[in-house]
């Protein structure tokens, strides 16, 4: 069975029955199938209170009660609700009256198919926008997610992350696509999980990577094809965009897509529809499309890379997840967390965080983000023994990408904050006075373990206690 569309049915009010069911068929073939088809005008205004509507199709002429005096009640009571007049007379002064009483638009009954197509459509989508902008407000009023249980894999305290899950929330419900964007290892697919859980919908979520597709591919991993479609095509195969169903699917990296794929992609957002190789016959697909991407999306469709038409399909909204350096506060947290879990997973003693780590990690620009502190420890626990848990493959790490410091994350590093600091005083201190001040900062950091500040200030613990006797 075809799952209908849209989320919010479509009420036809005539009095002929012939051309109800004529109208009922042509929005079906074009993929509206969810429709309420109405032969009664006194109807009208019962079934408005019994269901949400996307669109309202009236008919002038009608005993009873006639459309224009139905239009005018269903614009005081529903003004948010679009409603398409549609009329087998030719009369002007008629059509200019209904559009100043609030009528979407105005057609009559003999009006090419497709403008009529194309305006329920349209009508569709300004409803869906009204809806999530009054859950955005919603949101926005509100302290943070309602349901915070949604976001328990993503391990953050930082207020922009609350107000972002609460804005993910607002918008997991709605039809339109989301487009996710953030550096790598942020938790991209992570926060589409978390949408798609929040939305409630009853198909899977399906995820596929699209870096590195050729079309071809792409096409059969999406799409699926018929049997003979292509020299081992022995029989049908259902791509993703089935298998998602009524669910969701999720297209990561959309910016390493070529041309040919992306014209596919498109024509799946505006359509709702897709070919599968072989098949002269399009599908139907109701599926909500998530995407992301870690590069700036907006530079994509300036270098052409992305089409503009798809950039703004997939961003119906804008989801951007901060780096981990923008979020400083994260590191202990996360850190704690990730030793729990490493700990559990390679069958060890949950190592104590030497004096100074939380401080070093801080001060680091993660280009990695997450996924690069996770492996860091992952590293380190493994490596565990007995006492502290060992800097050395934390120091590795990050020396590893300081030497590649051109390839880095532009931040604000220790060695800046330091230099912006001498350049307010006055009179510069001694050497002995700001290495003696530097050992004894480091130590305070530790809470007094010297073998940590040692570390922490990238000498030997000797090297550190000579310093510490001379300036007794």
């Amino acid at each position: 069975m075809k799952p209908a569309w849209p989320e919010l049915p479509v009420l036809m009010v005539d009095d002929e029955p012939d051309w109800l069911e004529s109208l009922r068929r042509i929005l079906v073939f074009a993929g509206i199938r969810n429709v309420i088809p109405c032969g009664d005008s006194r109807q009208v205004l019962d079934l408005l209170d019994r269901h949400d509507l996307s669109v309202l199709l009236l008919d002038l002429c009608m005993p009873h009660v006639s459309g224009q005096d139905l239009l005018r009640r269903v614009v005081a009571q529903r003004p948010e609700l679009p409603v398409i007049v549609l009329s087998g007379r030719d009369e002007l002064d008629t059509a200019v009256q209904c559009i100043k009483a609030g009528a979407y638009e105005y057609f009559l009954k003999s009006t090419e198919k497709e403008r009529l197509i194309t305006s329920v459509r349209r009508a569709v989508e300004l409803t869906q926008v009204r809806r999530e902008m009054a859950s955005l407000k919603s949101a926005f009023l509100a302290s943070g997610p309602r349901n915070p249980g949604a976001f328990d894999a993503i391990v953050t305290r930082d207020p922009k992350m609350r107000s972002l899950f609460g804005y993910a929330e607002a918008v997991a419900d709605t039809a339109l696509p989301i487009l996710i964007t953030g550096e790598t290892g942020t938790g991209k697919e992570l926060m589409a999980r978390a949408v798609h859980d929040l939305s409630e919908r009853s198909g899977p979520f399906v995820a596929v990577n699209a870096a590195g597709l050729d079309d071809n591919v792409f096409s059969d991993t999406l799409f699926g094809h018929r049997r003979g479609a292509f020299t081992g095509a022995e029989q049908n195969r259902e791509g993703l965009v089935a298998q998602a169903g009524e669910g969701t699917l999720f297209l990561d990296e959309v910016g390493d897509m070529g041309p040919a794929s992306q014209v596919k992609l498109l024509r799946l957002l505006q359509e709702g529809e897709y070919l599968p190789l072989g098949s002269d016959v399009p599908e139907q697909s109701t599926a909500r499309i998530l995407a992301a991407t870690m590069e700036d999306p907006e530079e994509l469709a300036v270098s052409g890379r992305l089409r503009r038409d798809l950039y703004f399909r997939l961003a119906g909204h804008r989801i951007h997840i901060p780096p981990l350096r923008e979020r400083p506060g994260d590191v202990p947290l996360l850190l704690e967390c990730f030793l729990d879990r490493a700990a559990e997973e390679l069958g060890r003693t949950r190592p104590p965080v030497p004096p100074g780590l939380v401080a070093r990690l801080e001060g680091y620009p993660f280009p990695g983000n997450v996924r690069e502190l996770r492996s860091m420890v992952w590293d380190a626990v493994a490596g565990y023994s007995t006492g502290w848990l060992s800097l050395a493959p934390f120091q590795r790490r990050m020396r590893a990408v300081r030497g590649h410091a051109a390839k880095a994350p532009e931040m604000t590093g220790p060695s800046e904050t330091f230099v912006q600091a001498l350049q307010e005083v006055q009179q510069l201190p001694t050497w002995r006075e700001a290495s003696t001040l530097l050992a004894q900062e480091a130590l305070n950091r530790c809470q007094g373990n010297q073998s940590a500040a040692a570390e922490l200030l990238g000498i030997s613990r000797q090297a550190l206690a000579r310093r510490l006797r001379r300036s007794e």
